[in-house]
């Protein structure tokens, strides 16, 4: 309401300086000064209103008061005057856009930033309360197998061993998710690493094994040599 106040006032201050002067002198110019402070104001269509007000009034002041001579000159420059609140309005008008686009963009960045906060918090305690009580239960498990709290067994020391291999997997997948988190934070960063494919398929049939079992699946390891055997048949074409 202020805003419309103020720009009433100064519209009233410069009618005035032009309804009292002579039409040659041209004070139109002056109404970009309320179009352009109160531009933050003001919604589009009443900024476009105190445009068509200002470059009503400029034009008016040709024919107000009556009787006077109306040079070319003075109709020139109060067409130009016109032109300049027009202008006026239009950059003003573009000028705010520009301003609620910034204002949208930077409220989107401050929620970008709480979001990847509140993901690194995420992390942060998936680290720890995951990653804490595994690394304990491997150490645990590693005193059972070394028999510091007595002597242990061979069907016992391979159960041990299924415990920590299964616990070791965990905290692998626990680090794959923690690298996927920094791929998306930071980039990916590949470490490259000769793989043994053979203690890795024998490393996943002793975890699988007592699992199958209790579903009446049985998991036996398929000869080196009887896999060669059949690759060399299947490749002279006599194994389907």
């Amino acid at each position: 309401m202020a805003g419309r106040w103020s720009i009433a006032i100064l519209f009233a201050i410069i009618a005035v300086l032009e309804f009292t002067t002579p039409s040659e002198y041209v004070f139109g110019y002056l109404y970009t000064g309320p179009i352009s402070l109160e531009n933050s104001r003001l919604s589009r269509l009443g900024k476009l209103q105190i445009t068509l007000v200002a470059t009503a009034l400029t034009l008016l002041n040709l024919f107000v008061p009556p009787g006077e001579t109306i040079a070319l000159a003075t109709v020139a420059n109060r067409s130009i005057a016109v032109m300049a609140l027009g202008v006026t309005g239009y950059l003003s008008d573009r000028n705010h856009e520009y301003q609620e686009a910034i204002t949208i963009a930077k409220a989107e960045l401050q929620s970008q930033q709480r979001l990847a906060s509140i993901r690194e918090d995420f992390v942060s305690t998936l680290s720890h309360d995951l990653k804490t009580p595994m690394l304990g239960a491997i150490e645990t498990i590693k005193a059972f197998q070394s028999a510091k709290f007595g002597n242990v067994t061979a069907s016992q020391q391979k159960v041990l061993e299924t415990m920590a291999r299964s616990h070791k997997m965990s905290l692998q997948l626990v680090e794959t998710l923690l690298d996927v988190y920094r791929n998306d934070a930071e980039g990916l960063k590949l470490q490259l690493a000769p793989v043994n494919l053979v203690a890795l398929a024998e490393e996943v049939i002793a975890t699988l094994t007592h699992l199958s079992a209790a579903r009446l699946v049985y998991i036996t390891p398929f000869p080196l040599k009887e896999y060669r055997k059949c690759y060399s048949k299947k490749k002279r074409g006599k194994y389907q």
